[in-house]
């Protein structure tokens, strides 16, 4: 049994309601999708949570873009990447300071594991955005019509299973192409051999599906089941609204999960 967890965006209470979560569902792997860190107030206690609670983490565009630069980000995100690469770097302590920049120096683009899930033998790829351009590509429910063709090309790059993240829209791709939201399948994704899959597990930071909750997924035997968390967003709203580098709107949207 693991637990995947991706767009944390320097969320606090967020990211420790879901690992509370977790940790009452006894699971004790958990891996990360990345973008840890832009948008939110507390990039150094969230990154230290994941160095600390997952088992590994991958590269994402909000973590690149504040361990090299902003690219194609919009003014909002990306006095978000600057503000949060200068209180990574004027942290006092040496210890802490090198650990978090040595954790965003290396993270690697994808991961790909093999593993018996239930009866089923499955191969499962992570990454941050999409198995084609792993850190920075899109793929939205609605491509499944618009855009079958980018769909299709996605699936051709996969074995079976591609847990990804980045456009904080929780749900299933199946090859057809078609999109199925977490309701539509009672909440849980049956994983079988010969049916390739690509599965988004929201946010935990930022939900975009106008729900407010913190979103993850875990996988125990061969089901993926999509779990909200209720977290305390007013908080840190407060937070974000406090920093004048920091954008309001990432305020605003937590509320109505936007």
């Amino acid at each position: 049994m693991f637990a995947v967890i991706s767009d944390i965006h320097s969320n606090l209470e967020a990211l420790t309601a879901v690992l509370s979560d977790i940790k009452k569902r006894g699971i004790e792997i958990i891996y990360c999708l990345g973008d840890v860190i832009g948008y939110g107030p507390n990039p150094k206690e969230c990154l230290d949570l994941i160095i600390e609670k997952t088992r590994w983490c991958v590269l994402g565009n909000h973590d690149y873009a504040v361990f090299y630069e902003p690219s194609n980000f919009n003014y909002g995100a990306e006095q978000a990447s600057f503000w949060t690469r200068e209180v990574l770097e004027t942290e006092a302590e040496r210890h802490p300071r090198k650990r978090r920049w040595g954790f965003l120096g290396t993270l690697p683009m994808e991961r790909t594991l093999k593993a018996k899930l239930g009866s089923e033998a499955a191969t499962m790829d992570f990454v941050h955005a999409s198995p084609r351009r792993p850190i920075n590509e899109y793929v939205f429910p609605e491509d499944v019509y618009n855009n079958p063709i980018k769909v299709q090309a996605m699936f051709g790059l996969i074995k079976h299973i591609c847990f990804i993240g980045h456009t904080h829209l929780p749900g299933v791709f199946l090859d057809e192409p078609d999109f199925y939201l977490p309701d539509e399948l009672g909440d849980a994704y049956p994983i079988v051999e010969g049916e390739k899959a690509i599965i988004n597990v929201g946010s935990v930071g930022q939900p975009r599906d106008r729900d407010s909750r913190a979103s993850y997924i875990y996988v125990e035997g061969n089901k993926v089941h999509f779990v909200r968390v209720v977290y305390d967003y007013e908080t840190t709203m407060k937070k974000i609204m406090a920093i004048d580098q920091l954008d309001r709107f990432h305020a605003e949207r937590l509320k109505e999960g936007r």
